[in-house]
């Protein structure tokens, strides 16, 4: 097979196909590319000054890797029968905090003749590390505030299909770029995100209602994505934790029926469809597998973060869906030595490169101090055992000469 473009060798793989080589992504969608940037990481998440994709895509092309975009932090297709908002009520969100460590920001909701309404939860910008929504009394800001500064000098971004054009065509042929199309999933209880399986229990007929509501407004939504002028590389779809904050039964009961639709519908329009679920994630593959359209699933973590078992997951599942995994981002990507992420890497290609339908990824989200040279040697391991036909007797001998 002649060689393929990064952005090709992942559609390949990501639709269960043989590529010219396994693709390698490592999971470096937040952190990491914020350090390279060398700017306090408030600057990128919430000033947008680069904005987080662009400082992925820098990243890409640092490392060599294949790229892979789960969804733009700012692109939204609207509901144009959606109610216009109340012009008599305001939403602001402002600073409450500024210290040389962190920035926090709060809302409040503001109507007229009437005390502001402030949100429980803050967002905290730390200097070096991603944000955080949380209760505001768990920082030490419970009461409302009696000052705050409005946020100034947020660079502009584009937004909607302006957005993810400008994206492709920055990104090119180096990796691909997905939307975000999630289905109803419950949340940690103190997240104020959604609801919590305490809900599930105590209010079933309310949470019932909630996922079918929301089920109907992903299908539309995944078709106004699908209408648009410029589409997607891939629909994402899934969440973080889902079997973390759930059960298999109640994914079945609240999110199978949206990811049988969603992942029907991209089926139907020829666009791979992905789920990402960090954390326990096999029973999760294994209803997907058998009972959902879906094209891919990652990042199959093994424990104690996951409950998965590569080789067995190929084994049971991998001529249904293609797979994107999973070294392990602590053990081996932040702690290992060179020598551990490419015997860690060729594993992996062992366990699960036959017959393509691999990505050779981490688990959820490198840590930011996780060495340079760790990341490119999953890529040199990619690049020098991954090219297909897979040579297993080469791959077995590189493996014990390391271990």
């Amino acid at each position: 097979m002649s060689s393929l473009t990064s952005r090709e060798r992942m559609l390949v793989a990501m639709a269960n196909g043989v590529p010219d080589r396994v693709p390698v992504a490592p999971d470096m969608s937040n952190m990491i590319p914020c350090r390279l940037t060398g700017k306090p990481f408030w600057d990128i998440y919430l000033y947008q000054d680069p904005p987080l994709w662009r400082a992925y895509i820098e990243a890409v092309n640092y490392f060599g890797t294949d790229g892979w975009i789960w969804s733009l932090e700012d692109f939204h297709v609207p509901d144009p029968d959606a109610p216009a908002p109340d012009p008599e009520e305001h939403t602001e969100t402002v600073i409450v905090e500024r210290t040389p460590r962190r920035i926090v920001t709060r809302s409040f909701l503001q109507r007229p003749g009437q005390v502001r309404e402030w949100s429980p939860h803050v967002t905290v910008y730390p200097v070096d590390d991603p944000p955080s929504c949380v209760l505001a009394g768990k920082v030490g800001l419970a009461a409302p505030p009696d000052k705050w500064e409005r946020i100034e000098g947020v660079k502009q971004q584009k937004q909607g299909f302006e957005l993810l054009q400008e994206a492709l065509d920055y990104f090119g042929d180096r990796g691909v770029i997905g939307a975000l199309v999630a289905p109803p999933q419950l949340v940690g209880p103190d997240r104020g995100l959604g609801y919590s399986v305490y809900d599930y229990y105590d209010r079933y007929d309310e949470v019932k209602a909630w996922a079918e509501d929301l089920h109907q407004q992903q299908i539309a939504y995944l078709r106004r994505i699908l209408s648009g002028p410029v589409r997607p590389d891939f629909i994402l779809t899934g969440g973080s934790g889902m079997l973390v904050f759930g059960t298999p039964q109640i994914i079945r009961d609240l999110s199978l029926p949206a990811l049988q639709d969603l992942t029907r519908l991209c089926q139907e329009e020829g666009l791979p469809s992905q789920v990402h679920c960090c954390g326990p994630e096999r029973e999760l593959v294994k209803m997907c597998a058998e009972e959902t359209d879906l094209s891919s699933i990652n990042p199959l973590e093994i424990p104690p973060m996951g409950d998965c078992d590569l080789a067995e997951i190929k084994q049971s599942f991998g001529a249904k869906l293609g797979l994107m995994g999973n070294l392990h981002t602590t053990k081996v990507m932040l702690r290992g030595s060179v020598k551990d992420v490419r015997r860690e890497s060729l594993k992996a290609l062992l366990a699960a490169g036959e017959n393509g339908g691999f990505v050779l990824s981490t688990g959820d989200q490198c840590g930011r101090d996780t060495p340079d040279e760790n990341l490119r040697a999953m890529v040199e391991v990619a690049e020098e055992f991954g090219v297909y036909p897979l040579d297993f007797g080469r791959l077995e001998r590189e493996i014990r000469r390391l271990d």
